[in-house]
């Protein structure tokens, strides 16, 4: 609680925004990161573990399983009977699905990215309007301990809402590009699925 108090000291009007942008830019930072680096690396392990039992994929009767991978190649195998471009408008659209999955809370992300600067902007003003009400009231001559209370104020908003502007706008960038990046494994390896598929519907059928 003191910590809370002396950023209502050091940031005025604009700490609770400030403080609730933080927040929500860690929280972000938190689930996606896990959220992201999860996926990637038991999609890696259910890779793996294919390549080795000769791209064996989990059977349609059996249960849901936890990689997401494996989760549209088990789509793909419910619809084996569907001809090849039903196949691939399904993996569209779970890949669609997928993608905005992906992708959540990288909006958000991004807002605070661009509010948070504006609300540091705002404080400044604030601190400089405080600085110049002090200096109307004082009636004496101008020191610098007058000055210190406003400009203090000024910089430390402004500072405030630059160091939770960059990384969130860094972490929506990044977590965009890995996003994409699992898209596009998560895209290669359905591809490999429905063409294992067709193999096995053309040998059924010669």
């Amino acid at each position: 609680m003191a910590f809370i108090n002396q950023l209502h000291q050091q940031l005025g009007l604009m700490s609770w925004p400030l403080i609730i942008c933080s927040i929500i830019t860690l929280a972000i930072w938190l689930e996606r990161g896990l959220t992201l680096l999860w996926i990637s690396l038991r999609g890696e392990q259910e890779k793996r573990r294919l390549r080795s039992q000769g791209n064996t994929y989990p059977g349609k009767d059996e249960k849901a399983p936890a990689s997401v991978m494996l989760q549209g190649c088990r789509l793909l195998i419910q619809h084996q009977e569907c001809s090849k471009a039903i196949r691939e408008d399904l993996a569209a659209v779970w890949l669609q699905q997928q993608r905005r999955r992906l992708h959540a809370g990288l909006r958000v992300l991004t807002l605070v990215g661009v509010i948070s600067p504006l609300l540091g902007l705002l404080g400044t003003v604030l601190g400089l309007i405080e600085m110049f009400r002090s200096i109307g009231e004082s009636g004496g001559p101008v020191t610098p301990a007058l000055l210190a209370d406003g400009l203090g104020l000024a910089m430390s908003t402004t500072a405030a809402g630059l160091l939770i502007a960059l990384p969130a706008i860094a972490g929506a960038q990044l977590f965009g590009l890995w996003a994409d990046r699992l898209l596009d494994r998560l895209t290669h390896e359905l591809n490999r699925c429905n063409l294992h598929l067709e193999g096995l519907g053309l040998g059924g059928r010669s």
